[in-house]
């Protein structure tokens, strides 16, 4: 039986994809669920997987653009693997794995053969191809083995025999390149390579961003000293409890979602003439792939907790870095989070995620020199810094909104009373 496997529907804006690249080569035999190739969209790279076991036919090269829809391979479940491949061996019903019994003819003692009688010894000769250890080489004359009686009884190929000749590859080419290494550094060379649809698309919306917005960034600091406490005192706790390493993403996400609520034009967006201001918080988180920058959606983070926001977190980066998240986990969002201190980044100015108004980005954490209650002390300091979009959001908001998410992390404890200091809560204020 024929099977078609045809590109999927990425989204509802999406057309036509790239071919990223194959997985398997034309002509081979392929497993049900197996990825087969890598398609890329405007938005994310997914992979094809087969829906049957059987010989794959390929339709289309690899950097081809091609409509939603179009047949890119065939999978035939009734085919016979080709002769002579690897597929063809490994599958085949000869198994050199089980023990051959030989005939073996008992000669009586002093009845052995006259010298011109005896069949000529076999020695392991030289081949050209082939290196023979001095060891083996023994043994091979000893048993009268011929080199191509040893190829011969060879005819599996397996994983470790590849291994091992990569691995001797790889020892020789490092073995040259430690030999050659001053005429190495003299040569100059340049590799060019197409861009993926993901990148271009991250080009232009980067320049289109700069061209039709009035972007400007505000700047602040936090003191990362209660959070780092907490997750050295919990962290183990948080562990066995939830199976999940403790961040500090969780935290500025709840701290953002929180502060969102109380600022809510830096969850609008502008639609033509209308500015639209959500109720809720669809944070993006942006993670960084092979392929390029990805931003997946944490829905409704104002109403999680950390531990929520922490295991949603991820594994939504563990999808997007395994070509495994969807389109509408990208989709959306209302606010985006970007961390550069995890690169070691101490400040930068983040670019806005259009349609998003606003976007904050964290930094290196670094221990500095702070005045506290009139003395100087060493604390663990963070700058955040918040890009925003003037033209709907003006400098009393953007301040406003830092300066919360900024108290939030300093005193955690606030993010239980919606932003509120607990004793203000106690007495009714």
């Amino acid at each position: 039986m024929i099977f078609e496997v045809k590109v999927p529907t990425p989204g509802e804006s999406i057309t036509e994809v790239e071919i990223g690249r194959w997985l398997v080569d034309d002509g081979s035999r392929v497993e049900k669920d197996q990825e087969i190739a890598e398609v890329e969209s405007d938005k994310a790279t997914l992979s094809l997987s087969a829906p049957s076991s059987g010989v794959i036919k390929i339709l289309a090269s690899e950097g081809e653009r091609v409509a939603v829809g179009t047949v890119v391979c065939t999978i035939d479940s009734e085919a016979a693997v080709p002769a002579g491949t690897v597929e063809e061996i490994r599958t085949s019903s000869v198994s050199f794995e089980e023990p051959i019994a030989a005939e073996v003819k008992e000669i009586p003692p002093g009845s052995l053969l006259p010298e011109e009688g005896r069949a000529p010894e076999m020695k392991a000769e030289p081949h050209p191809s082939v290196k023979i250890t001095s060891l083996a080489k023994k043994v091979m004359e000893e048993e009268g083995l011929s080199i191509e009686d040893v190829l011969n009884g060879l005819r599996r190929i397996s994983k470790a025999d590849v291994e091992r000749v990569l691995e001797q590859r790889s020892q020789f080419a490092s073995k040259n390149s430690d030999n050659n290494e001053a005429e190495v550094r003299k040569e100059r060379a340049e590799e060019r390579q197409t861009m993926t649809s993901l990148r271009r698309k991250l080009s232009q919306r980067l320049v289109a961003v700069k061209n039709e917005t009035a972007m400007l960034t505000t700047f602040n600091e936090v003191d990362m000293s209660r959070i780092m406490q907490i997750r050295e005192k919990y962290k183990q706790a948080f562990q066995d409890v939830h199976g999940l390493r403790l961040g500090f993403m969780a935290f500025f996400t709840k701290a953002v979602a929180e502060a969102l609520q109380l600022f809510p034009m830096i969850n609008s967006f502008i639609d033509g003439e209308e500015i639209i201001t959500p109720n809720y918080s669809d944070v993006g988180i942006a993670v960084q792939t092979p392929k390029g920058l990805m931003v997946p959606i944490i829905r409704n983070a104002e109403q999680k907790s950390v531990a929520e926001l922490e295991k949603e977190i991820r594994d939504l980066a563990e999808k997007a870095r395994n070509k495994k998240i969807s389109i509408a986990e990208l989709s959306g969002g209302t606010f985006t989070i970007t961390n550069g201190g995890v690169f070691g980044s101490l400040l930068s100015t983040p670019i806005l995620n259009p349609p998003q108004s606003a976007i904050l980005g964290m930094h290196n954490i670094v221990d500095r020199p702070v005045a506290i209650n009139g003395k100087v002390e060493i604390r663990p300091m963070m700058y955040l810094a918040l890009s925003y979009d003037h033209r709907i959001i003006d400098g009393k908001d953007s301040v406003g909104f830092l300066v919360k998410v900024k108290q939030l992390i300093e005193a955690p404890e606030k993010l239980l009373f919606n932003g509120e200091d607990p004793e203000k809560i106690l007495l009714g204020l």
